[in-house]
């Protein structure tokens, strides 16, 4: 089919579109309705189904269910909780206006814990429907994938910049209302439409599958793996790592959006599209990749992947949108994210496909994922929420500096700063691995 590329580039981009729709600005509206001191929740929840959801559903992918079916429906339960925690999240917003207090947390949590449980694991269906249709129609799955992949990311900023500056009939922008959750869940019914408009993924024969436990599906089995010293170190600076994962996207908007207390800063007031400039610098960093991993080898790119985290919570915590320099260095913040995400994430991905055991790479692989996005970003995302609510507190519509820290949200952020030091520095010295670079060669 001609356009088999376009619908798959379709398709990438209203998966992303869903969660930029939320991912960076839904603690911006939780604050506004009270409910502030548990935007941590919402990045924990979405941590620990990661850690589970994403294997059972790959699992159902392979045997029951065709790869581009389970995709929209997994995007129409996702879509439906969604909206239902966007209906609480109006009820919250209509009682906080009206001095009622705050709505019970678990009526906008409980909805939006099912939503990005049946989301997350959707992520790696798309990739699974994509690579089966290209191969299904001839194409090279190596050579066509990243400019359609490419596009998923084209559609999280789009989505961040649509609830940035569109009001839907609010007095606010999207994304400091629960619109944000409406645009999210919409979209994840309109993807769930499309997906039965794909091609079909036929199910593998039994013969042609490769029978995996669940526990494999998990990488679980991959914990074996730490009885080398080196694949340990790995994992263990991974979690490490993976701590740092999710503390911008739950309070770098509420952060920036405090400034607009005391001033009428362009940027204060849109800190969702300032935010994105990060996504921008992460797709263009991809490109990077070989390159430094040619020249430098599978450490020093960890490594640089590493200080990158440093420089991000450090500009933060010497950024501000009231003088010319502070607004740089808040962009500074999201330049060098491109390469604190990228670069770990992908060179990390090689380590373990070129040092762990063919059988058990895939567990390995899993294992890895296991180990940042679940538990080091749950972990991180947590402490970052303890750590913030000690210096920091919801004033009215603003997360600002308690009256007792006067510069609350600096410290904040060069703690996040200085333990990313801590990590890389331990990295630098303990992590062993000597640069090759035709193994590397891109």
């Amino acid at each position: 089919m001609k356009d088999i590329k376009f619908r798959l580039i379709l398709m990438n981009f209203l998966e992303f579109a869903v969660w930029g729709s939320y991912l960076v600005c839904i603690g911006n509206f939780l604050g506004k309705i009270g409910l502030g001191d548990y935007i941590s929740w919402f990045y924990i929840a979405q941590g620990v189904v990661s850690i589970f959801m994403p294997a059972i559903m790959g699992a159902i992918a392979d045997k029951f269910i065709q790869p581009q079916r389970l995709l929209g429906l997994s995007h129409l339960l996702a879509g439906g909780f969604m909206l239902l925690a966007a209906y609480y999240g109006l009820k919250g917003a209509e009682m906080f206006a009206a001095g009622e207090g705050a709505i019970s947390i678990w009526a906008v949590f409980v909805p939006y814990c099912f939503s990005v449980a049946f989301f997350m694991p959707t992520i790696a269906i798309a990739n699974t429907v994509a690579f089966d249709i290209l191969k299904r129609n001839g194409y090279d799955t190596v050579k066509d994938f990243p400019p359609i992949r490419v596009f998923g990311t084209v559609g999280f900023i789009a989505a961040m910049w649509f609830v940035n500056f569109v009001h839907i009939g609010l007095d606010e922008a999207a994304q400091f209302t629960y619109m944000q959750l409406v645009i999210s869940g919409a979209l994840s019914i309109l993807l769930f439409l499309y997906c039965f408009t794909l091609p079909e993924c036929p199910l593998k024969k039994s013969s042609e599958q490769e029978e995996k436990t669940l526990v494999q599906r998990l990488g679980l089995d991959a914990f074996v793996l730490f009885k080398q010293k080196k694949m340990a170190l790995f994992f263990i600076f991974s979690m490490l790592l993976g701590v740092s994962l999710q503390i911008t996207n739950g309070y770098a908007t509420p952060y920036i959006n405090s400034f607009a207390s005391a001033s009428d800063s362009w940027f204060a007031q849109n800190p969702t599209m300032l935010i994105s400039t990060s996504q921008i610098c992460e797709a263009l960093c991809i490109l990077l990749i070989p390159f430094c991993l040619k020249r430098f080898g599978i450490k020093n790119v960890m490594l640089m992947a590493m200080v990158a985290w440093v420089l991000r919570f450090g500009f933060f915590g010497i950024g501000t949108t009231e003088h010319v320099m502070g607004i740089i260095c808040l962009f500074l913040s999201c330049i060098v994210y491109g390469v604190a995400f990228d670069f770990f994430n992908v060179s990390g991905a090689l380590f373990v496909e070129q040092e762990a055991p063919v059988a058990m790479r895939g567990s390995a692989q899993g294992l890895f994922m296991l180990m940042t996005n679940g538990i080091g970003a749950s972990v991180g995302t947590w402490v970052a929420g303890k750590i913030v609510s000690h210096f920091c507190s919801w004033q009215g519509e603003y997360l600002l500096s308690k009256p007792e820290y006067a510069n609350g949200w600096q410290t904040t952020w060069f703690i996040f700063a200085g333990y990313a030091l801590v990590v890389a520095v331990l990295f630098a010295i303990f992590f062993k691995y000597k640069h090759n670079p035709n193994a590397t060669k891109a």
